[in-house]
């Protein structure tokens, strides 16, 4: 198949594109920066060559990217959490939907998958997360633009429109493009301090959500809705994993929910004054400590996806964290020796 992919410089994007290409696939992208495309993919081994240059936003580009394509990757979003930006995170994760995912249901094109985000579902003190609860409306910008996002799809979805939706957790693992979300939580754990509260944390490794995406776009048949993840783990039991992968111990801080959600409400109060993008934010805040974990979803064994265990991710994720310079020696610990070296 040709498959246009959205935010293929991205994290995940950049990984699902490599394990579409791995999987015998012709992969066309859509990005703002041809070179960006280069400096992504070329140290490892690909040269893609099908890239049409411009934004999700721009109906023209999205026409022209999905001529002659079989199939649709939507990966593109924008989290940007300052207040001067949010028409940026709307024009991006709303417009770019109605551009990139409606028009290819208007064409015609029958395999279209939407990477959306558990966190989606979220309500403080609500249920464990399923992909068919009512959608929130979220307290920020961001979190506002992907109910909107998500309420679109469903729509179409209900109107018989053949995508698949799929919702991880967390997204951790190495070769990150940037240092993305989930990635940078744990170089925070290790560089800094591990703060340990109350509820917990949750993680699908960014190779094992590549291979659903894959699997979603083979299958075709949607629409569908897939969330992606390991099981939940308390944060001391997160950090005592980690603990025992790089053999020290972390800096940690025990702090109650309470306190860090009183946190978040302050600095949703000093964002009024001061713009900036850190997530301290009441809702980001809730999520961290009032998070309900996810029901149990059938992703696994209907499709045959076989999420690693949370330790495989960490470990390769601490390691490429030391090879890439983000974590010193001492910090990665035991895992900034590779297997067999020594």
């Amino acid at each position: 198949m040709k498959i246009l992919v959205t935010g293929a410089t991205g994290f995940v994007g950049s990984h699902s594109t490599r394990a579409l290409c791995a999987a015998g696939h012709t992969v066309r992208l859509l990005a703002r920066d041809p070179e960006k495309v280069k400096r992504t993919f070329e140290p490892h081994g690909l040269a893609l060559n099908e890239v049409v240059q411009g934004d999700v936003t721009d109906g023209a580009a999205v026409a022209e990217a999905l001529e002659g394509c079989d199939a649709v990757l939507h990966a593109a979003g924008l989290v940007d959490l300052r207040k001067s930006r949010a028409k940026n995170v709307f024009a991006t994760n709303v417009g770019g939907m109605r551009e990139v995912v409606g028009r290819a249901y208007r064409s015609g094109i029958e395999r279209i998958v939407y990477v959306s985000s558990a966190s989606v579902f979220f309500q403080p003190g609500g249920p464990p997360l399923s992909p068919d609860m009512p959608i929130p409306d979220g307290g920020t910008a961001y979190a506002r633009s992907k109910a909107d996002a998500e309420r679109f799809v469903r729509e179409l979805q209900d109107a018989g429109a053949p995508i698949h939706t799929t919702y991880p957790t967390a997204v951790l693992g190495p070769d990150d493009p940037g240092l993305s979300e989930g990635n940078h939580s744990v170089y925070t754990f290790l560089h800094d301090v591990f703060m340990i509260t109350s509820s917990g944390f949750q993680l699908v490794d960014v190779r094992d959500l590549a291979a659903l995406h894959v699997a979603l776009l083979e299958r075709g048949a949607g629409p569908g809705r897939w969330v992606a993840t390991t099981p939940m783990q308390s944060w001391a039991e997160l950090a005592a994993t980690l603990e025992r992968l790089i053999g020290r111990r972390l800096r940690t801080l025990p702090v109650p929910g309470g306190v860090l959600r009183a946190f978040g409400h302050v600095g949703d109060l000093a964002k009024r004054v001061v713009d900036f993008s850190f997530p301290l934010t009441a809702e980001a805040m809730a999520m961290g400590t009032l998070w309900p974990g996810t029901a149990d979803s059938p992703t696994q064994p209907e499709l045959q996806i076989q999420f690693r265990p949370a330790e495989e991710t960490l470990c390769d994720l601490i390691r490429w964290l030391h090879r890439a310079g983000h974590l010193s020696a001492a910090q990665a610990g035991q895992l900034a020796v590779e297997p067999g070296a020594g």
